[in-house]
């Protein structure tokens, strides 16, 4: 009898390795690009007042209206455009791989950038083509991008703006030129745009091709899990047709809303992290054993002659951040360390000093 997983379960899926999130315990937590701030306790009451309207016996708002408007006036996406909205950008970029996947169809992604695309990718079965990064500074290859699309001609192209895990965005006519060059749909993933001033979302509508991928997370509701998809109606109308009912659940939505209308709030935050990055990279330039990339987003990507060893150190020490050593040839000996709070800087500073010492 064919009783066991291996019998049923997916050869490419039983080949895979599970996403994982490390628990951080008690380790100070610099490894996820989140938002060190919390809300003041005022606040909070606040918000747990609102909570209290919450009808959890029923199931939410399947098109969570008002979230959606506080997103339109917060993000300023375009009157003309439609918003859909998923459980995190994980869930969009499957709703996206789902409703553009076929039978030799590809996704064309610069790499290295956000490990979930390919993994969704794999997940559902689409062809993932993955195009290097210029190894000095993490540029697009234009000459390689343009070969690939026009060899590949891709279905879906994802371009994160900036990027993860680099840290830079690519430049603005690089990216015009692939969404005219490409006859398949190009998402460019803003979930950075708290922490740089380039966008695509006023440009909405320009390009017929073009769909633009933002989240709350990285404003400080990273636990919501919310992301947003904003573009023309004739495209989302066919992607929202692959998302799961009530996927907003109800305390996300009035959570979102009571947030973004305290938007002011989060902005002082994102400045202050944006203040604490320039200082931390200043910090870390100032070491001789530290090569540093700049960086238009809440971490810093740098590189040491033995990430795995000084990971291990720093975890010793507290302090979790990302050691990316082995994920992709261009990240040789490189870190990721999230921006957090000045007492949080700095015990990671310290301990980074005091490895370099021994």
């Amino acid at each position: 009898m064919n009783h066991t997983y291996k019998n049923w379960i997916r050869p490419e899926i039983q080949k895979m390795t599970a996403y994982h999130v490390p628990d951080p315990g008690d380790a100070i937590k610099l490894d996820a690009m989140e938002n060190p701030y919390q809300l003041d306790p005022e606040l909070i009451q606040k918000w747990l007042q609102t909570l209290q309207t919450a009808a959890i016996n029923r199931y939410p708002d399947p098109t969570a209206r008002e979230v959606k408007q506080q997103l339109r006036q917060r993000m300023q996406i375009p009157d003309k455009m439609d918003v859909l909205l998923g459980n995190g950008s994980d869930e969009l970029i499957q709703m996206l791989i789902l409703s553009l996947n076929g039978n030799g169809r590809t996704l064309l992604v610069p790499e290295p950038s956000f490990v979930m695309y390919r993994i969704i990718a794999q997940i559902v079965g689409m062809q993932y083509i993955g195009v290097p990064l210029d190894a000095n500074d993490f540029k697009l290859d234009m000459f390689a991008m343009l070969e690939a699309i026009e060899t590949h001609q891709p279905a879906l192209i994802f371009l994160a703006y900036p990027n993860n895990p680099t840290g830079n965005a690519f430049t603005t006519s690089d990216i015009e030129t692939i969404l005219e060059t490409s006859t398949g749909l190009v998402v460019i993933d803003e979930a950075y745009a708290p922490f740089t001033d380039n966008t695509f979302m006023s440009r909405l509508g320009e390009y017929p091709n073009l769909l633009v991928m933002r989240t709350v997370s990285k404003l400080g509701l990273a636990g919501l899990r919310l992301g947003l998809l904003a573009g023309p109606y004739e495209w989302l109308e066919q992607i929202d047709k692959t998302r799961l009912p009530y996927n907003i659940n109800v305390l996300s939505q009035i959570s979102a809303v009571f947030a973004l209308q305290h938007y002011a709030v989060l902005e002082k935050q994102t400045q202050q992290i944006r203040a604490d990055k320039a200082d931390l990279l200043e910090r870390l330039n100032a070491i001789d054993s530290v090569q540093t990339w700049a960086s238009q987003t809440n971490f810093i990507l740098f590189r040491v002659a033995n990430a795995q060893a000084l990971f291990e150190h720093l975890k010793k020490q507290g302090i979790l951040i990302k050691c990316l050593q082995g994920s992709h040839p261009l990240l040789d000996n490189c870190l990721r360390v999230t921006v957090g709070t000045p007492d949080e800087n700095q015990a990671f500073l310290q301990a980074l000093t005091n490895f370099f010492r021994k």
